[in-house]
């Protein structure tokens, strides 16, 4: 069952949840080992180290290296839990990623932290925008986006039990809190945040609050904006998609990662060869990363509930004026 926030409100923080969580795992079940590329300060795992000394391996700054490990630990029936900054499992190990893992068909649970412009101060170097896009490209691999820490917790309790590569991608730290505590979600289904008939705004991960905040906008100006949760990114749940193709004529996609490749690239990809309807991206284009706080990256970036808005306003004003 899921439950929403009355209005948004910061939380804890994600690297917290992982650690906690993590932790409460191995209590539980033997086979769960975590991986660190020398990043358990940064992960707050180094107290699961305290805890499970046998059962937390840090790897070093080798991230290719440690996916060799977990795939050796995934073949004698261990339930490896993998992280680093996520340009570290994806761009830099990508290789051993798609043939230790996926091409192998073990499991793995790979968190990728900070992404895009969640990475900051860390720039360019650590701010991946094509991170999704390369585990979207893996044959058989499910691809996640977290939205807050309810959902974080909770995703990470299932994928424990589930079989395959599974990537998941967080903002370390503090998001704002969307769903209620103890709320449950299911993989490859989004969540309907907000319904409305006049438009779709698809987001993932930080781009939400910003969808929530462009819905409020646009239905002060008589808009009534759909906002739809589509965390699982692949497999992406198309009934959802076709249902608010059919019920609006626009779709907005609202991304923190480059258009290409990422959730623009997936809802698409969808639609275009079920229920084709407009479909417009607020995400990266073409563009690196860069040192910056969050509130001056999503300005550059135009990652902004008034970017959206302004899409939105722009097709409308053209549609109008072809009717």
């Amino acid at each position: 069952m899921i439950k929403l926030k009355d209005k948004l409100e910061k939380t804890v923080e994600l690297r917290s949840v992982y650690a906690q969580t993590i932790s409460e795992l191995m209590d539980q079940d033997n086979q769960v080992v975590a991986l660190e590329a020398d990043l358990s300060s940064a992960s707050t795992t180094i107290k699961v180290l305290e805890k499970h000394p046998d059962r937390v391996i840090n790897c070093g700054i080798q991230e290719a290296n440690m996916i060799g490990v977990a795939a050796g630990l995934s073949l004698i029936g261990m339930k490896p839990f993998v992280h680093s900054f996520a340009p570290f499992v994806s761009r830099r190990p990508f290789d051993q990623v798609f043939l230790s893992l996926g091409y192998a068909q073990l499991s793995a649970t790979i968190i990728g932290s900070d992404g895009g412009v969640a990475a900051e101060h860390n720039g360019g170097t650590h701010m991946p925008f094509e991170d999704l896009a390369l585990y979207r490209a893996i044959p058989h691999a499910t691809v996640m986006e977290m939205s807050d820490a309810v959902m974080f917790e909770d995703i990470l309790r299932q994928v424990n039990d589930r079989k395959g590569l599974h990537y998941i991608r967080i903002t370390r730290k503090s998001m704002q809190a969307i769903y209620e505590k103890d709320s449950t979600f299911k993989i490859g289904k989004g969540v309907i945040l907000k319904d409305g008939s006049d438009v779709t705004i698809v987001a993932t991960g930080l781009l939400l609050e910003e969808a929530l905040k462009a819905h409020e906008i646009l239905k002060e100006k008589g808009i009534h904006a759909a906002v739809l949760d589509l965390f699982t990114i692949k497999p992406i749940d198309e009934q959802l998609l076709i249902k608010y193709a059919k019920k609006t004529s626009l779709i907005i996609t609202a991304e923190n990662h480059n258009i290409v490749g990422g959730l623009y690239s997936a809802v698409s990809e969808c639609l275009s060869q079920i229920e084709p309807v407009k479909i417009l991206p607020v995400g990266v284009k073409e563009q690196f990363g860069q040192v910056g706080l969050i509130p001056y990256l999503k300005e550059y970036y135009g990652l902004t509930a008034e970017h959206i808005v302004d899409v939105v306003l722009k097709h409308l004003k053209v549609s109008n004026k072809k009717d």
